[in-house]
């Protein structure tokens, strides 16, 4: 097995307040970051710098997505406004009024060009992403919903509540296929397994789940962290995925064994976050881990095999 090491390349500095998000960037070697300051911020990852402010927006940005194919960015706000901003062209596409609560999850589905959102109200909306009128609305859960994922082949699509349960509903048509309580506090990760067929959820309650996708039983539990699992980042090529938590530290993990294969925190003395890391993104390449949190910083990681 090859030795993994994760090195500091750069710590990123310029949010006055906490950051909750992180996206990849339309251009090569940018990457997108938000929370709770007033903007959301472009980084360059070749010159490992400030790039720009993208755009204002009047409350705190919980989620940032990229529509895939496009050069058109999402971005979950607060007041339960998704707005829609042309990154090439630095502009304003869409401003959505999707509920009176916060949003704090966006996905898309590229094969039906559409955009789902959820957030503190328990309900998802379904928006066309040609002319951003909303197409379907559905109700999921009477508590908050923070997580989605949507399966590889994009026929499912799972969301994680304040109550601990996962429910799976076809990404298709939108019916309800199962749900199940997985975790004893708020679920705040999930996502689908390279195979497709395992669930992987983490919570508030510092566990993490693995569960069989057509039954939704559990397969393999486990606790990484010794707070909230705030984030699982599957790297693009290689066989591993990190864990990023309240507790300071992120985690890499064998996707097979579950086996841990680094912890990065000051109690290992790396030069990482002081504060709860809130957010992680691989790079597209897998080259560079990022993560962002609390102590309003931004560390970039190079990953190592030897």
């Amino acid at each position: 097995m090859d030795t993994l090491e994760m090195e500091l390349a750069a710590t990123l500095t310029g949010h006055q307040n906490p950051i909750f998000a992180l996206e990849r960037g339309y251009f090569t070697n940018t990457f997108f970051s938000g929370g709770n300051d007033k903007g959301v911020v472009e980084w360059d990852l070749q010159t490992k710098s400030f790039k720009r402010i993208l755009c204002a927006v009047s409350s705190s940005i919980y989620a940032l997505h990229l529509i895939p194919n496009t050069s058109f960015l999402a971005i979950a706000l607060r007041e339960g406004k998704v707005m829609i901003v042309d990154v090439e062209n630095q502009k304003l596409i869409a401003s959505i009024q999707v509920s009176k609560k916060a949003i704090f999850a966006l996905q898309s589905i590229p094969t039906k060009n559409e955009l789902v959102v959820v957030g503190e109200d328990g309900v998802a909306s379904v928006w066309c992403l040609t002319d951003y009128k909303k197409i379907y609305e559905f109700a999921i859960s009477s508590n908050t919903i923070r997580t989605i994922a949507l399966s590889h082949d994009q026929k499912k699509i799972a969301f994680g509540d304040k109550n601990g349960d996962i429910f799976l509903f076809s990404a298709e048509d939108f019916h309800f296929l199962l749900a199940n309580q997985k975790h004893t506090m708020p679920i705040t990760s999930l996502i689908f397994s390279r195979s497709g067929l395992e669930l992987l959820s983490g919570a508030r309650d510092a566990a993490l789940k693995i569960s069989d996708v057509a039954t939704l039983k559990e397969q393999h539990g486990f606790v990484p962290h010794m707070f909230t699992v705030y984030g699982i980042y599957p790297h693009p090529s290689y066989p591993v995925f990190a864990t990023v938590s309240r507790d300071k530290s992120f985690k890499i993990w064998d996707e097979e064994t579950y086996a841990l294969r680094k912890t990065v925190s000051r109690d290992k003395f790396y030069d990482s976050h002081t504060l709860s890391i809130n957010t992680g993104l691989w790079t597209t390449s897998g080259k560079y881990f990022l993560t962002a949190g609390d102590d309003k910083l931004i560390k970039v990681w190079e990953m190592k095999l030897s």
